[in-house]
């Protein structure tokens, strides 16, 4: 029980920090209309770029044996990772939309 108390004090800015981050990417998500979602993506993959970027720093930084640090540093990498491949790719679709389709070649 006291390692888990002494953790909790250790990190406790850290853990501040992720739950603040958590309830204000919530909020912000939430007051988007559903219609603005897609265009807004290319915006949130420079976010993500910034995210790994400040991720791969986090894990630089920390000492070996901190696995909390780590871990946050390891997830923000991957979740980031994830939601610009997702962007990308739905990017692609929307704007696939927008190309003209060929017309096929009469005999």
């Amino acid at each position: 029980m006291n390692e888990i108390v002494a953790f909790i004090s250790e990190n406790l800015t850290t853990m501040y920090i992720l739950v603040l981050a958590v309830y204000l990417g919530m909020e912000v998500i939430s007051k988007v209309p559903t219609v603005l979602h897609t265009p807004l993506m290319s915006g949130a993959n420079a976010i993500s770029g910034v995210v790994i970027v400040g991720a791969i720093i986090l894990i630089r930084s920390a000492e070996p044996g901190d696995l909390f640090v780590l871990i946050l540093g390891f997830l923000g990498v991957m979740l980031a990772t994830i939601n610009i491949v997702g962007g990308f790719a739905v990017t692609d679709r929307m704007m696939g939309m927008f190309k003209k389709k060929k017309k096929p070649e009469q005999a």
